[in-house]
């Protein structure tokens, strides 16, 4: 499958001094921040900082050494047991501020809370510790930059995911969970051939483990193999040792239920994975769009309304305004707009990369112009398959349908790279067609979108059935006889 970045590849001579001047960059960025990271530790105690010495205390065992199991084995770790390992290694720290893998795990540990929480306070110091680790290693360390790979993919920053994450591997070509992020770098970027060889290379490695097995799971999805991704993360689910990681895979084979339109099955799946963790909040998030899909808007409501108090995602409040709308609620919709807006501008303040939902946002509920104009950046920066959905949207939304063809071409057509089965994307498609004057195939690809998922969406499901209906049935008199 082709890859869809529009630059040539980099000579491998080039991309080595290149990623070897970014190894430079970190370490004197380090020693500028290692004061600055200090100060941002919480203290205890007043007074000089004693000498680290030649070898640190482990830590102490318990939920924060559990913790610091599953941060450095690439599974998610119980949000509590995450917080007292974040506070043992900043004590830890304040006594031995020389220990390079300690800074690793704490800014992992960060860059982990962010991920979970939402909370985008905790990327910039994230980023500090983990170049502190490299600036005060005695050599470059694959976990750090494993680590800032890992914030580079919660910052949506995919470009730099990529090159932090070929350096980890470089430095340790067997080290698993640096293929695992890679997989997310490379499918944020469209490398659909890297995609490949990396989850090839990542299964060797750990074959049967289920963190693996739910890396398969999204590979398979983005391929549209629903039933070989419904399988791959059902044995994670059995597999999972701890109850936050086996709530994580919960949660994803739910939002699998709901994109083939299992609704019954995406509640049962969401409902239990907030029972094994309640702190899943992914799964409450997916609670209200199951609930909604079902009719049973009330709760619905009120599982978003947890969610974004428990992890305020934008695109929660993009969910829950659109349900707003389309039960008529307009101040409530514009409320939850408003409040889009703001965690955007925060998280982009932090370093985080928003510009896809936000360019979504305003395709349907600003201006689609402006949403052009991000998401071609966007794609000019990072072009996955679904910054090529939202730009084709958007770019019919701004009345040109024909270029908006081309992007919803790569983002439905396997051939071209997008081999999901997304109702959602399908959906626009048709419509895109239906402008072009192509009724045959509109009818065709939005019958297809109801049929893969009625309930994909409150407002543009409706507005499926809608053109639908409109377009008629196909003519059964054939083509006209000249």
């Amino acid at each position: 499958m082709e890859n869809h970045r529009s630059s040539a590849p980099e000579p491998p001579q080039k991309r080595r001094a290149r990623r070897r001047r970014r190894l430079v960059i970190a370490s004197v960025t380090g020693c500028a921040v290692l004061g600055g990271v200090l100060v941002l530790l919480p203290r205890e105690r007043d007074g000089a900082v004693p000498p680290a010495p030649a070898r640190p205390p482990a830590p102490a065992p318990g939920p924060k050494a559990q913790a610091r199991g599953t941060v450095t084995a690439g599974v998610p770790a119980a949000l509590p047991d995450l917080a007292a390992l974040i506070g043992e290694r900043e004590r830890h720290l304040r006594e031995h501020p020389l220990d390079a893998p300690a800074w690793a795990v704490l800014g992992t540990a960060y860059a982990e809370r962010a991920r979970r929480t939402a909370d985008p306070a905790y990327y910039p110091k994230a980023e500090k510790a983990l170049n502190t680790s490299l600036k005060v290693g005695d050599e470059p360390s694959a976990a750090a930059l494993e680590g800032l790979a890992a914030l580079a993919v919660a910052r949506r920053d995919f470009p730099a995911a990529q090159e932090w994450a070929e350096n980890a591997r470089e430095l340790e070509p067997r080290r698993w969970t640096t293929h695992a992020v890679l997989l997310d770098a490379y499918s944020g970027l469209g490398d659909q051939e890297a995609v490949t060889q990396t989850l090839d290379e990542l299964t060797k490695l750990r074959t049967g483990q289920p963190a693996v097995r739910a890396r398969a799971a999204a590979v398979y999805r983005d391929r549209g193999w629903r039933e070989d991704a419904a399988a791959q993360i059902s044995d994670a689910v059995a597999g999972a040792e701890a109850p936050a990681e086996r709530a994580a895979y919960l949660e994803q084979a739910g939002r699998l239920a709901f994109e083939r339109g299992d609704r019954e099955g995406a509640l049962r799946h969401f409902q239990e994975a907030l029972r094994t963790d309640p702190d899943q909040r992914a799964a409450q998030a997916g609670l209200g769009r199951a609930l909604a899909a079902l009719g049973r808007t009330g709760r619905a409501v009120e599982a978003y309304r947890t969610a974004l108090a428990k992890a305020p995602r934008p695109e929660y409040a993009l969910e829950l305004g659109e349900l707003y709308e389309s039960m008529g609620e307009e101040r409530q919709a514009r409320e939850q707009y408003g409040l889009l807006r703001e965690r955007v501008r925060r998280a982009t303040a932090a370093g985080a990369d928003e510009e896809l939902v936000l360019g979504r946002f305003e395709a349907d509920h600003g201006e689609a112009r402006a949403a052009v104009r991000r998401l071609r950046a966007e794609w000019e920066r990072q072009p996955g398959i679904a910054v090529a959905d939202a730009l084709g949207w958007a770019l019919y939304r701004a009345g040109e349908p024909e270029e908006a063809m081309r992007y919803a071409e790569i983002a439905t057509d396997a051939k071209h790279g997008g081999g999901v089965r997304s109702a959602e994307y399908v959906f626009h498609r048709g419509m895109i067609e239906r402008e072009l004057g192509h009724h045959g195939r509109a009818r065709r690809h939005i019958g297809e979108a109801l049929r893969i998922n009625p309930y994909f969406s409150p407002l543009q499901a409706p507005a499926a059935q809608r053109a639908l209906a409109q377009l008629g049935e196909p003519s059964v008199e054939g083509p006209p006889v000249w």
